[in-house]
């Protein structure tokens, strides 16, 4: 079955639309609020999500413009989160919520018609226009669960968790490049609960490495928003057990992962 950029959309317009419920709400001190991510406040999960958008957009649209752009992030020493979240601390929420819906609603109307084939450049490897927009949707989710721990929201868990799921297994050899690490040729089967009793599945049946368990909980571990002791995940073998060490859905360095929270999940 041909991947839909319209469903995409679709599925990156309804997670957006629950992030937005909860900022709606915030008063302008609960946008400063701490995140659960070191350094980092509910105000620049938002700028980082709008930042990102918009170069995104610039990435499928203008591929000369966002060359132009990596390269002087390179010059410099190479993408840093925590110095673009800074650039942009000085707005308030209400100029950060515009940003997010404005940068947001230009992303959904350009990859709409865009062939989900499309190879655009990233930060990382080049990817096709559908993971590109896959690789949204697990930011979005990733990042409105630190908003979330924040403000004590819970974060349903919904089908789009399969998107997640999903970049997060193709990631597997993008984990090891980050830490520098050669990845095994072993395969890993992954085999996860999904919220309505379904089952999603990656990798051969018979694979010796396994990770199962629910895909809320896989979600958490490949975004690095929870400690794998903190989660209901079965591993097994030494290319899985490796592989939940270091694994990583996001491009870029090495992410620092959560400190156990030991609140039985």
């Amino acid at each position: 079955m041909p991947v839909s950029m319209t469903a995409l959309c679709d599925d990156l317009a309804a997670e957006s639309a629950e992030l937005r419920a909860v900022l709606a709400g915030l008063s302008e001190a609960e946008w400063t609020q701490d995140t659960p991510a070191a350094g980092w406040t509910i105000a620049d999960q938002v700028s980082h999500l709008a930042y990102f958008d918009d170069v995104a957009l610039r990435s499928a649209t203008d591929p000369e413009a966002f060359a132009a752009e990596k390269a002087q992030m390179d010059a410099e020493g190479g993408v840093d989160p925590d110095t673009i979240a800074e650039r942009f601390r000085d707005l308030t929420g209400s100029q950060l919520l515009t940003w997010f819906d404005e940068a947001r609603g230009r992303l959904l109307e350009g990859f709409r018609g865009l062939d989900p084939s499309t190879r655009v450049p990233w930060f990382g490897p080049a990817m096709s226009a559908a993971s590109s927009l896959t690789a949204r949707i697990m930011e979005t989710w990733a990042h409105a669960q630190d908003v979330y721990d924040a403000v004590g929201a819970v974060h349903e868990p919904s089908s789009r968790l399969r998107h997640v799921a999903h970049i997060g297994v193709g990631a597997r050899a993008f984990s090891y490049l980050a830490h520098g690490r050669e990845m095994p040729s072993t395969p890993v089967r992954v085999e996860l609960s999904a919220p309505d009793g379904s089952v999603w599945t990656w990798g051969p049946e018979d694979a010796s490495g396994r990770i199962s368990g629910p895909a809320l909980d896989f979600a958490l571990l490949i975004t690095q928003r929870r400690h794998r002791d903190d989660l209901r995940l079965t591993v097994e073998g030494a290319a899985a057990e490796e592989w939940v060490e270091i694994g990583q859905a996001f491009a870029g360095e090495p992410g620092t992962g959560r400190k156990p929270q030991g609140d039985g999940r």
